[in-house]
């Protein structure tokens, strides 16, 4: 009887069938993760996490059969995992089973398909670093914001339209990232996040900021665009701001801001009609102003001078050239001197002679700038082969200058304007750098698109200064992540267009970029699905590539 009633339990189909296999981890990556407590499954077509991966640390390795006490390897000596890399997989979910690896203080989850979380998630206790963006998520479990020893913060890339009060309590918080989701009002909590150093909220639908974040410390506030009409006067408040992008908003006037620390204001492509002389005035540490792209269609009588200011950006307002009765009647009496913009020179302290297809610049022009404190200087688009001469005229005051579309073959003069902070180089000739640009400490960026370069200019890994280089469209095979990790401001880095076979994993180690461009180049990793996402994700891809 017993043997019918287990025939009746048989499964005449049980050879037939063929049962998806559960994915697993090879063993040797465990072993090494169990020996160092990190693990990097990025870029392994996962559609879920291996069980294994969970029950890290709490299953027995099969090492352990081994009884031998004379081997290196001991396992009953293993580290807890606290590094999880699971970045660039086919992930839809994550199971309740996270909780178990209680050791985690990083998590990185970015560039999968996951559309929720689980609320043990909230079990990490020890958990630094949560990497979620570029996913599917339209919304996040409270427990997530229990997570008081969380630091770093990534969303962006998401389907989130609203955020919970309860993000307020993650008080050790300083770096968020919501960028490029659908938030429409920030949670007022976020006033209580006091640690929080680095914001970026750009790409959503904001209307507004609350007004407790001028409480904060935020040094770096990117809300470019949103959909922002003003921004509240207590953001003068915020003491350690430093740099403030507020770019494709709806603002029609200049913010009201007297942050003592502001040193950049980005408010290019809003509404702006015009500039307050006392408004500007404040801007007592401002150094970089840009304004391009907005309806300004004057500028003040007296422009105040701001004793910091190294770039003025107003390029395609409406401005229109002022009454020629304005000018000297000196200038208007010499035919060469209708070239000079007189208004130019005294007020904006700018020496233009551009598009002009000229082999040399006017005496007269230089003759006009001396002892006018020029700041900027535009001979672009002429047809220059050398360094003007009496360029050197002005190098105790000149920071700004503009040597695009000529023909020079070398720029080593330039290099004796030690004021430089920005030179654009584009469209020339050259095919290196001279060693004495190590001597421009003040510079922060440089242009040298559509030259003839081949690889890195050696002498810019020297220049420490550097926020910005643009070196697209040449033919660079190389550049040393070794060394360029030590230009610690570098933001910006545009290698397009260029001879790359291949992108060192290291790179994705100089965190400090927030805009890397390496389209069209000829490697095959990162994948141009990756390269498309933007630099976070190609530069967590690069990491997730570097060998624990």
């Amino acid at each position: 009887m017993s043997r019918l009633k287990q025939a009746d339990k048989v499964d005449s189909l049980a050879g037939f069938r063929t049962t998806k296999p559960e994915p697993t981890v090879p063993l040797g990556l465990l072993k090494a993760a169990r020996k160092s407590g990190q693990l990097n499954l990025s870029g392994r077509r996962l559609t879920e996490v291996p069980q294994n991966v969970y029950r890290l640390n709490m299953d027995t390795p099969e090492e352990a059969q081994d009884v031998s006490f004379g081997g290196s390897d001991r396992w009953w000596e293993q580290t807890d995992l606290t590094k999880l890399l699971l970045s660039s997989n086919l992930l839809t979910q994550l199971s309740d089973d996270v909780r178990l690896l209680s050791g985690l203080t990083t998590l990185d989850l970015h560039d999968n398909q996951l559309s929720s979380l689980p609320s043990t998630l909230g079990e990490l206790k020890g958990l630094q670093q949560l990497r979620l963006s570029h996913n599917q998520l339209s919304s996040l479990p409270r427990e997530l914001f229990t997570l008081k020893n969380l630091c770093s913060l990534s969303l962006q890339q998401n389907l989130l339209e609203d955020l919970p009060e309860e993000l307020g309590q993650l008080e050790n918080l300083t770096e968020l990232d919501l960028s490029n989701n659908r938030l429409k009002e920030l949670p007022s909590s976020l006033s209580c996040l006091t640690n929080l150093q680095k914001v970026s909220l750009h790409h959503n639908k904001l209307t507004s900021l609350p007004e407790g974040v001028s409480h904060l410390r935020i040094k770096v506030l990117d809300c470019s665009s949103n959909q922002l009409f003003d921004i509240p006067a207590s953001l003068s408040g915020m003491l350690s701001l430093e740099q403030l992008y507020l770019r494709h908003n709806k603002l029609s006037r200049l913010p009201q801001l007297h942050a003592p620390a502001l040193k950049e204001l980005y408010v290019g492509n809003n509404l702006i009609e015009l500039l307050d002389t006392e408004q500007l005035a404040s801007f007592t540490s401002i150094s970089h102003l840009e304004l391009r792209d907005n309806k300004i269609r004057t500028l003040p009588e007296q422009i105040p001078v701001l004793p910091e200011l190294t770039r003025l950006d107003l390029t395609n307002n409406d401005i229109k050239d002022p009454e020629k009765a304005d000018e000297s009647q000196t200038a208007m009496t010499l035919p060469s001197m209708a070239r000079v913009n007189v208004h130019n020179i005294k007020t904006l302290r700018t020496l233009e002679y551009s598009d002009k297809h000229a082999d040399s610049i006017p005496d007269e022009l230089f003759d006009a700038a001396s002892d006018q404190g020029i700041t900027t200087i535009n001979f672009s688009k002429n047809q220059l082969k050398a360094t003007p001469p009496r360029l050197m005229e002005l190098q105790a005051s000149v920071s700004d200058l503009n040597l695009g579309f000529n023909k020079l073959t070398d720029c080593s003069d330039i290099c004796k304007l030690l004021q430089l902070t920005h030179i654009d180089l584009r469209n020339n000739q050259l095919s290196d750098l001279p060693s004495e640009m190590k001597n421009l400490t003040k510079l922060r960026s440089i242009i040298l698109s559509y030259n003839r370069l081949k690889s890195f200019p050696e002498v810019l890994y020297e220049v420490l200064s550097l926020e910005t280089v643009l070196l697209g469209n040449n033919q660079v095979c190389v550049v040393d992540p070794g060394r360029l990790m030590k230009l610690a401001c570098l933001t910006t880095l545009d290698l397009s267009n260029n001879d790359l076979l291949n992108i060192p994993p290291e790179l994705g180690l100089c965190t400090s970029l927030r805009c890397l461009s390496l389209e069209g180049n000829p490697f095959r990793t990162p994948r141009a699905a990756i390269v498309s996402k933007g630099t976070d994700a190609v530069l967590e891809y690069l990491r997730s590539r570097i060998p624990a």
